[in-house]
């Protein structure tokens, strides 16, 4: 009996491992070394390092390599544990003008909005559904209840 308990122990422990994981672009520091500014293009950046995770959409040309490691802990979120981004800019002829190194640091932390927008109709409870969805039962309902697009609506 006391072996199933520490083998039950020992599983719930090994189920608590973190998972470390590496995601996006793996750095190439001796690729990234043999870029000159001035010289590469958007072609040779490609040979050298891949396509890029990003392009930018607006403002000025530039491609971004974009690498990170989470770790994740049993089921719960994971949670990042470093990031490293390579940007890449480059002129309008595509010529390499600048390459910069962002980390996690460097990051801005974004407030997402919470409110909901309200819907049209009322909250009903479980039961006004139920008694409302009974077949063979006429509905007395008004439009300003019903689902638009949900049938339901009058002759035209």
């Amino acid at each position: 009996m006391r072996k199933i308990v520490v083998s039950v122990l020992c599983l719930a422990l090994l189920g608590c491992t973190p998972v470390i994981t590496n995601r996006g672009y793996l750095e190439d520091i001796d690729a990234e070394a043999g870029i000159v500014v001035g010289k590469d293009s958007k072609a040779t950046i490609t040979q050298k390092l891949g396509d890029p995770s990003i392009q930018a959409a607006f403002g000025s040309d530039a491609w971004y390599y974009i690498s990170s490691v989470e770790k994740q802990v049993a089921f719960f979120n994971p949670t990042v544990q470093s990031r490293h981004i390579l940007a890449i800019y480059f002129d309008k002829d595509g010529k390499v003008t600048d390459m910069r190194h962002y980390g996690l640091e460097d990051g801005h932390v974004v407030a997402f909005e919470t409110r909901t927008t309200p819907t049209r109709g009322r909250e009903m409870t479980f039961l006004q559904q139920l008694f409302n969805a009974t077949p063979g039962v006429p509905n007395a309902t008004s439009d300003q209840n019903q689902n638009p697009g949900g049938g339901g609506g009058g002759p035209r």
